[in-house]
């Protein structure tokens, strides 16, 4: 079985994080958030990738090839001019085969049972299957109600705060079969959630849906990227990367320096990060080589790749831009 992941997109409201890198290349606990896909995937036993490439694609190299030493089979497709998540799909038919197969949103961190939503999607015999979330409020997101047997009934995509006919919305992983591509209209722009998933829906095609109690965090924004780094040091997210979460842990990668006088609670130090003597840093991802200067103050923040915090500033629910030196407060 191969997997199929979404990874063209601009990240546009991740800027300006986004402006140097791919979202999916993001650290979730100072790895690559592809790389939390890939272990899943592998925990499954499925082998196969294909990731589907746009924006700043070459930046994807060095996943690649970890994703090989790792023992996974990568083709990558590239989009000149990104096509909706139906038509990327559409562009990597032929590297898709005659069977089954798992398409993931890039921007998703999960710990999801994939083999009982193929279990799900095998017993409904179904041509689609949605992995659905419950959330408390569906009002920004895409609701999918079904009936009592799982069937999709349509699509709600974000109803005004208290009308949604259910809390559970599509958490973006799909399971497809092959024919789901020879709807999908070639060389177009075309949306999964927006034209194939309810046209599918509308011709009466077998559409399951399917929901757990499996972690998930959309990380397509900057708080909800600085809650899922959160969520691996507390253990909310479990990770490999994070063996021993707990409240308040620091995680360091290579290179991360914390002077002796440094105040540092719930941190994802990036390589070669360097908090000074004096300052206070806390609930906040410092990208690799930030810093933060004496007697400063981060929180509930993410300092960019190679950002500077100014000696005496405060920093709080502030982003920081890559390279980024002027003084926030």
């Amino acid at each position: 079985m191969k997997a199929l992941l979404l990874a063209g997109g601009f990240g546009t409201r991740l800027r300006p994080l986004t402006l140097t890198r791919p979202k999916h290349l993001l650290p979730i606990a100072n790895r690559p958030h592809i790389e939390h896909v890939f272990d899943l995937l592998l925990a499954h036993g499925i082998e196969g990738v294909v990731l589907l490439t746009s924006y700043l694609a070459d930046a994807f190299e060095g996943a690649v090839a970890s994703a090989e030493g790792r023992g996974l089979a990568v083709e990558v497709t590239h989009e000149q001019e990104p096509l909706g998540t139906a038509g990327a799909l559409k562009n990597a038919q032929a590297l898709v085969g005659g069977g089954t197969f798992l398409v993931f949103n890039g921007d998703i961190l999960t710990d999801c049972d994939l083999g009982r939503v193929l279990e799900w999607h095998r017993m409904k015999q179904a041509e689609a299957t949605i992995w659905l979330q419950p959330v408390p409020d569906p009002s920004a997101f895409g609701v999918v109600p079904t009936d009592r047997d799982g069937r999709v009934l349509g699509f709600v995509e974000k109803p005004p705060p208290g009308t949604a006919p259910t809390n559970l919305i599509n958490a973006g992983i799909y399971v497809f079969e092959p024919t789901v591509l020879d709807r999908i209209p070639a060389g177009e722009v075309w949306s999964a959630e927006r034209q194939l998933f309810p046209g599918l829906v509308e011709e009466g095609a077998p559409v399951f849906g399917i929901s757990t109690d499996a972690y998930w965090m959309d990380i397509g924004t900057p708080p909800k990227f600085l809650a899922a780094n959160l969520d691996a040091l507390e253990g909310r997210f479990r990770t490999e990367s994070v063996p021993h979460p707990g409240a308040g842990l620091v995680l360091r990668a290579p290179g991360a320096q914390v002077e002796e006088g440094a105040r540092i609670s719930s941190v994802c130090l990036g390589a070669d990060a360097s908090v000074a003597s004096g300052a206070v840093v806390e609930s906040s991802v410092l990208l690799p080589g930030a810093k933060v200067e004496r007697d400063a103050v981060v929180r509930r923040s993410i300092i960019g790749d190679g950002a500077r915090v100014a000696q005496g500033v405060t920093v709080e629910d502030e982003t920081m831009a890559p390279g980024e030196h002027d003084a926030l407060s």
